[in-house]
């Protein structure tokens, strides 16, 4: 009883932490996001005012020299600033799932809405734009071009104008082809290509038609200025990413590349690299071999870049060589992302998607869900599609533990009077209690294999919710219009019948309808227990519940809707296994029992 107790005691204090973590840091740094994400785009809906800013700094490796003072630095460095206005001109991009365009000058991929995803649950509010141009505050794009090479002449760079010679507006079945040449008669020749989804294909081809022979070294960049606002949650990251060859995958949050400033890997064959957000990410991938490099710099506001440069390529006299290399600009949407590591042979790209240590439970949840969610066209119900299939799955030890916990209940009688005899020698009823275990095969410790199998379950399942995109504004029944957000009734609002939503500040103690489904569930299930003989477990069983209430109604609805579904299936496995075995359902008796204290409380 001591060891049950003590794995309650230890059970309770872990999820306690997790919940009032949730509860006072994440919930509030989810609503100053949520507000952020509204001054953003009411900002971009407004004139924006051209501010001069520098290009920031590359890696600094090997044929990257780091610039001096005043220099923009972008890998091979340039004494030139970046334009604040578009004077080149623009290419149009356009799919289903994407719209934007690309600056002529430096050949950026540097403004990208995503058009299937709005900021707000409202359909008529603004495509998330996912990359901005250099003079926006928090500009963010991707940028490809050559080392300089001083035999070689201006290669592309940031401050090359391109031509236009080949197609209008880039679509998934209409590339562009960009064109420049060069002082020492190097001529080339960019072609871009996007396909239905989120990836581009930049192939660059150089005609060399000088007299010697010219060896260039490729690069592709990734630069965000600005620290952006971030969840800051233990189980999602946020910040620069890849996986680069054999080395694994690589994470660096804004604050640890802040500290490093520079991270430079072993030369690889094949990897990727970027940056993400929770729901959205960049990342270049290699053509060839490459060193990558994750940098953090500040001129004035932070700067950061993930970057690769690729091993030379050598254009004989009159001759022609070709360099590609892919973007991907887009929503972490689980089959896309899964479709390219397959197809593309990019090693480890699905966990672009920050699945977590329980990876090997986490995305197969996520595919049954996913598939239940196909058949039924709503994921609360595949939420509870998955419930029962667990109860399925885990019914023979559930069942074993519940027949344990009735005998156990059975036993109550004897194991009442063994305490009353060895009142005042523990250790002889300690030896008798085991003896009594052993004679009437009961696991005293039974009790704790339901809670412990849900843990995990617990947290893949918030892992899900909470970090893929297909959770993201997905509908339930009724009021829940998003289950990766809370329930946004509360006694506040009169359980919604007022039109506004609770404020983050006040979510301590406004409670939600499914908050409180979930704790009656809760309640019942414990009180069809007998009492507990030991006075803190008698505390815990009744506080456990109201505790969970008031945690539960900041975390996801999603997730509160499987942990009463859960507790509803429970409460029919319990009672019908404890009337199968003979044991009696003490839910009734424990009512009565409650009422009848309060009744003899002095008023």
């Amino acid at each position: 009883m001591d060891n049950q107790r003590n794995f309650i005691l230890a059970a309770v204090l872990s999820l306690a932490v997790v919940f009032f973590w949730q509860m006072l840091v994440i919930s509030p740094r989810i609503e100053k996001e949520r507000a952020a994400a509204e001054a953003q785009a009411q900002l971009q809906a407004e004139t924006k005012q051209s501010v001069e800013t520098t290009v920031a700094p590359s890696s600094g490796g090997e044929g990257v020299p780091a610039p001096s003072a005043g220099q923009s630095a972008v890998p091979g460095g340039s004494d030139q600033q970046a334009s604040t206005t578009d004077t080149a001109g623009r290419v149009e991009f356009r799919t289903e799932k994407l719209d934007g365009s690309i600056n002529l000058k430096g050949g950026r991929i540097d403004d990208l809405n995503l058009a299937l995803y709005r900021q707000t649950v409202d359909p008529t509010s603004p495509e998330i734009r996912l990359l901005m141009p250099v003079n926006d505050e928090n500009a963010y794009f991707a940028e490809f071009g050559f080392s300089p090479n001083a035999d070689a002449g201006d290669v592309p760079g940031p401050s090359t104008v391109w031509t236009l010679t080949e197609g209008e507006v880039l679509t998934s079945t209409s590339p562009v082809v960009l064109q420049y040449t060069n002082q020492k008669g190097l001529e080339f020749h960019r072609k871009i290509e996007l396909d239905a989804d989120y990836m581009f294909t930049i192939t660059d081809t150089v005609k060399n038609t000088g007299a010697a022979t010219i060896a260039l070294k490729p690069y592709g960049r990734i630069a965000r200025y600005g620290k952006p606002e971030v969840a800051g949650i233990y189980v999602l990251h946020e910040g620069l990413v890849g996986s680069v060859g054999e080395q694994g995958l690589d994470e660096y949050d804004y604050g640890d590349i802040e500290e490093d400033k520079q991270v430079t890997k072993e030369l690889a064959d094949s990897g990727w690299l970027g940056i993400t957000d929770k729901y959205w990410a960049t990342a270049l991938i290699p053509g060839g071999s490459f060193v990558a490099h994750y940098n953090y710099y500040s001129n004035g506001r932070p700067f950061y870049q993930s970057d690769f440069l690729g091993e030379p390529i050598t254009i004989a006299a009159g001759g022609t060589a070709e360099t590609s290399s892919r973007l991907f600009a887009g929503a972490k949407k689980v089959d896309i992302i899964d479709a390219y590591r397959d197809n593309l042979n990019i090693p480890l790209f699905d966990k672009i998607i920050d699945w977590g240590w329980f990876y090997w439970l986490t995305k197969p949840l996520f595919g049954v869900m996913n598939w239940i969610y196909q058949l039924v066209g709503n994921f609360g119900v595949a939420i509870l599609g998955v419930t029962v299939l667990l109860k399925i799955l885990f019914f023979p030890l559930a069942n074993k533990s519940y027949a344990s916990m009735a005998n156990m209940k059975k036993m109550q009688p004897e194991m009442t009077a063994i305490r009353e005899r060895h009142a005042d020698d523990r250790q002889a009823q300690q030896k008798e209690m085991m003896a009594l275990y052993k004679k009437e095969k009961i696991n005293p410790a039974a009790g704790c294999w339901p809670v412990l199998i849900q843990i995990p379950v617990f947290f893949s399942l918030y892992k899900v919710i909470y970090v893929t995109i297909e959770m993201r504004h997905a509908p339930f029944f009724g009021w829940i219009h998003d289950l990766s957000a809370p329930d946004p009734t509360s006694f506040l609002n009169l359980f919604g019948l007022l039109p506004f939503e609770t404020p983050a500040f006040l979510a301590i103690i406004a409670v939600g309808v499914w908050p409180l489904i979930m704790g009656i569930t809760m309640f019942i299930q414990m009180q069809m227990n007998p009492t507990p003989p030991d006075p803190t477990q008698q505390m815990i069983f009744k506080w456990m519940p109201v505790m969970f209430t008031f945690m539960l109604a900041t975390f996801p609805a999603g997730l509160v809707i499987y942990w009463a579904w859960n507790n509803f299936l429970s409460i029919l496995q319990q009672g019908t296994i404890m009337k199968r075995q003979g044991a009696k359902i003490e839910l009734w008796d424990n009512l009565k029992a409650m009422l009848s204290k309060k009744k003899e409380e002095p008023s």
